[in-house]
């Protein structure tokens, strides 16, 4: 992270530089005149070295400027972007170092070219302000390139679950007792654990919140009508906090809330130790083995694996995507969740997962038409379409898979699917994983030839996409025509040229 001192050291120097460079003088010239060696001249204006008072008087003497016109965090405004940029909440926070990269680096770069730097950013500016991007968008999409860097595999958390569940004595027999963590948060922890009162709150039934965690005297709210496996990821996600001392975290389990970077890294941990307690590794990865053994597909198999550990679907299947690269070696694979919030209502990609390369499917701004020949969505339609007894039934859990190879390319995937929906008027999700169909996938998965398997020919959106007479299409492809008037028109104006 970027501290508020080396913020201060590299604005001085890019602002002695620019002073510097407007005056026409070189390095050694102003050296000379203020009685400093260049090489801490250099240093100065690199970010590197913050000069004494008296210094700063002497070059403010030399360049012609009041000494607190110097000394002030306010860039020419060429410079402006840069200064935006350092004294940004995002690059404060952002933890450089875990991605390897150190402050004095991005220092470094910015000072050596600070012109160029300068019309980078203001690039990466105007395409965020263009597109509505929201500071939560930036560190969500930096998780997911932490998730990338690791193959989403992350040894010490699993060490740590190990080691709290050795060190209490716990069973992690499926489905996990959720007795143990409320025994661990009221006993150890001082919880206190409320599950009537956000079901009279309006706000929070409105924006179906989940749980609410109350810092100033340790009560847990719950969400009336949480399954069981719902429950005890919350609980597990608690323990995490605590047991892994994170103490920036979320209060809400809501993704609109978003103060640091600090905060959505702190709240993946605590999710990912959750995830991995309530299904031990070693037990769900002779589970997983026994399931791809099987000759034929049979959706029930996927179905019965997720009841065993009586988790969500989305549990299930973001457990599913941090052991497959590690003990299976798939490591080209992605992960998507799509939500509805009623039958009528667009579908929404709202989280997605991309090892290995940026695969397709994959989000777009650009409210267009997801295709609709993607399991993900098929099968959403189908759970909407089975019946359901009532309102206050629980919503129907549906498996599919398919094989999806990619309009014009050579790509295929083999994508596994859990779908949930209630009434039409409830909301519904699918979360799919898909695993590029290589050697390797053949080995491990004994049914990947099963002819009963569905295979469809896919594409992104139906916007920009070029299969014939598609019974699935919802939109027109509008992009399509566009690229097609587009190069029609380069060709006539190429011709002209030509004479």
């Amino acid at each position: 992270m970027l501290n508020h001192g080396q913020v201060v050291r590299l604005i001085f120097g890019l602002k002695l530089r620019e002073l510097r460079q407007e005056r026409a003088l070189s390095p050694a010239e102003l050296a000379r005149v203020c009685d400093v060696s260049v090489s801490y001249l250099n240093e100065i204006e690199k970010g590197k070295k913050y000069p004494k008072a008296d210094k700063i008087l002497s070059l403010s003497k030399a360049l012609e400027v009041r000494y607190d016109q110097l000394t002030s965090l306010e860039l020419p405004r060429r410079l402006e972007p840069i200064g935006e940029l350092l004294n940004s909440k995002m690059l404060k926070e952002f933890p450089l170092e875990m991605y390897g990269l150190e402050p004095a680096r991005i220092i470094e770069l910015i000072a050596n070219a600070p012109a160029k730097m300068n019309a980078f950013i203001s690039t990466i500016f105007e395409i965020a302000r263009n597109y509505e991007m929201r500071q939560e968008h930036l560190f969500l999409a930096a998780l997911r390139s932490f998730q990338e860097m690791h193959d989403n595999y992350f040894e010490e958390l699993e060490q740590d679950v190990r080691a709290f569940v050795g060190s209490h004595q716990l069973s992690t027999a499926a489905p996990f007792d959720l007795g143990q963590l409320e025994r661990v948060l009221t006993q150890e922890y001082g919880y206190t654990l409320d599950r009537e009162t956000l079901g009279r709150h309006a706000v929070a039934t409105q924006a179906r919140l989940r749980s609410v965690f109350q810092p100033k005297t340790r009560r847990l709210l719950l969400r009336p009508g949480l399954s069981r496996g719902q429950q005890a990821f919350v609980l597990g996600r608690e323990v995490a906090f605590n047991y892994l001392k994170l103490t920036e975290r979320p209060y809400v389990n809501s993704s609109l809330q978003v103060s640091s970077f600090d905060e959505v890294l702190n709240n993946f941990k605590a999710s990912y130790f959750a995830g991995a307690l309530l299904m031990e590794e070693e037990s769900l990865l002779r589970d997983v083995k026994k399931f791809f053994g099987a000759k034929k597909w049979q959706p029930e198999l996927l179905l019965n694996l997720m009841t065993q550990y009586d988790v969500s679907p989305e549990m299930f299947m973001q457990r599913l995507t941090t052991l497959l690269p590690r003990h299976f070696g798939l490591q080209s694979l992605f992960f998507l969740r799509f939500d509805q919030t009623n039958s009528l209502a667009p579908y929404e990609l709202t989280k997605e997962l991309h090892l290995a390369r940026l695969h397709n499917p994959h989000g777009n701004e650009l409210n267009e038409h997801y295709c609709r020949r993607w399991v993900s969505l098929r099968l959403l339609d189908e759970a909407r379409a089975l019946p359901v007894p009532d309102t206050a039934a629980a919503p129907v859990t549906v498996a599919g898979a398919q094989k999806s190879r990619y309009f014009g390319t050579d790509d295929e995937y083999l994508c596994f699917t859990l779908a949930r929906a209630g009434t039409p008027t409830q909301p519904a999700l699918s979360v799919t994983v898909g695993l590029r169909c290589d050697d390797n996938l053949k080995a491990h998965v004994r049914f990947l030839d099963d002819p009963a398997l569905p295979f469809r020919i896919v594409n992104e959106t139906c916007e920009r996409c070029a299969i014939p007479d598609c019974e699935s299409r919802a939109a027109a492809p509008t992009e399509i025509v566009r690229l097609a008037e587009k190069a029609a028109f380069e060709a006539a104006v190429a011709e002209l040229v030509a004479g």
